[in-house]
């Protein structure tokens, strides 16, 4: 499926609106450059999960946990350096808990990505360079 943002607001909704249809143990694996919105994205992917609080990138902490009527666990792989260093902080664990894994830079750790991973690909759109072409493709999910 692909979606066209116009600004912040309406990345968020899209995010709100996809995670109001996941499920307990779904991985959401985004790609895109710095800047494109994953972190926007996941604010309205909270929201859709039911989570409450302020989110934020967890650049320097490696992964923010949220609660709510499915429990988000938030990476961003920038500062890692390989899987083996998602598998060290506990990768397994967290795909056991029944929450929904949302990874920013998952090009850093696709080997360790469950088959049924959800894609989510941020970039600029060829029409206005502010806009955002969201795309989801994978999983069991729409």
């Amino acid at each position: 499926m692909e979606y066209l943002s116009h600004n912040e607001q309406e990345t968020e909704a899209i995010g709100e609106a996809l995670g109001k249809t996941l499920q307990p143990g779904t991985v959401l694996a985004y790609r895109g450059d710095l800047g494109m919105g994953k972190t926007v994205f996941s604010r309205g992917l909270a929201k859709g999960l039911g989570c409450t609080g302020r989110i934020t990138s967890p650049t320097f902490t490696i992964v923010n946990e949220y609660e709510g009527r499915i429990p988000l666990f938030h990476f961003d792989l920038y500062r890692l350096d390989g899987e083996d260093a998602l598998f060290d902080i506990g990768w397994e664990d967290y795909l056991g808990r029944g929450g929904v894994c949302a990874v920013e830079w998952s090009e850093r750790a696709e080997d360790a990505l469950p088959p049924d991973t959800i894609f989510v690909t941020l970039k600029r759109s060829p029409e206005n360079d502010s806009w955002r072409t969201i795309t989801v493709e994978g999983g069991t999910n729409p």
